[in-house]
């Protein structure tokens, strides 16, 4: 009997998806009923030369993070993602971590939005998926590693985004950040990672060092609707950015839009389309680790 390992379970997995069920365009040469290699790896954020090596067994130890992001890119069921992660070497995550698997109905509810700029995090705001018109919009995720995933370490630390705030509403943003992660560490006590990020973090940033030892829950006011994104290409785009929290897991789906007719659902179409052909042109591949 065959023995099924990590490598011929990602193969299998990726050959049984179609394009349309995972949004990829569909050309009309098209000549493969499943995934290509190139368009898995971009929807699990790795890279295509990792996942080869995965594939034909010369990657035998993909974190736990390369593990959950394939499983999610795959849509695998909830006994299929235990299989991939016992076939990786992984402990299957559990109640007393940070959940960061997108669940089939959320994933669905991506589909039916993807139209839209699209981004979900998970409870210490570090960017679990983002789609394309996200990545067009706010700048490609796909090749952002480790920390860099992190939304505080991004404000904090890092280049921040092209969200234009005022002094006031950048103050009030962090200080929601860092409450939020508080709480993610307080909700999770078994999980290591709220407080490496905030030990990483607060080497980086005094801000941050000063509101975390503050240890304030509930700061903040609430997040601007309206925001105003500063495009390289197609200049500011007025947008509504409506944030929800799904009850349980802490996950938060980012999603933004436009007034329909609107000057800016006309930047933000053509801000799509620039953006994918940037990220559709081709380019130096990134090894994973």
């Amino acid at each position: 009997m065959e023995t099924l390992d990590l490598g011929r379970a990602v193969f299998r997995w990726r050959n049984r998806l179609t394009a349309e069920t995972v949004g990829v365009p569909v050309g009309a040469r098209r000549r493969v009923a499943g995934l290509r290699r190139e368009e898995l790896a971009e929807l699990a954020g790795i890279s295509v030369d990792y996942l080869v090596r995965l594939e034909q067994g010369r990657a035998t130890s993909p974190s736990a993070q390369v593990v959950e992001a394939l499983a999610r890119a795959l849509r695998l069921t909830d006994t299929e993602r235990e299989l991939i992660f016992r076939l990786a070497g992984q402990a299957v995550p559990g109640a007393e971590l940070i959940p960061t698997r997108i669940s089939p109905s959320i994933q669905r509810l991506l589909d039916r939005l993807g139209n839209n700029p699209v981004a979900v995090f998970d409870a210490t705001w570090t960017l679990l998926t983002a789609n394309q018109p996200y990545n067009a919009l706010m700048g490609d995720t796909s090749s952002w590693r480790g920390i860099e995933h992190n939304t505080l370490w991004r404000f904090f630390a890092g280049p921040g985004s092209r969200a234009v705030s005022t002094s006031a509403e950048l103050a009030d943003l962090e200080a929601r950040l860092t409450s939020d992660l508080r709480m993610a560490a307080a909700r999770y006590p078994a999980d290591p990672r709220p407080g490496q990020l905030a030990r990483t973090i607060a080497r980086d940033s005094e801000r941050f060092a000063r509101l975390w030892e503050a240890g304030n829950i509930g700061l903040g006011g609430d997040q601007p609707r309206r925001k105003i994104i500063r495009h390289p290409d197609v200049g500011d785009l007025a947008l509504d950015c409506d944030t929800l929290t799904v009850s349980g897991d802490g996950l938060h789906v980012m999603v933004y839009t436009a007034e329909p007719g609107s000057a800016d659902a006309d930047r933000l179409a053509l801000a799509v389309v620039l953006g994918t052909q940037q990220m559709s042109a081709p380019r130096e591949q990134v090894a994973d680790s």
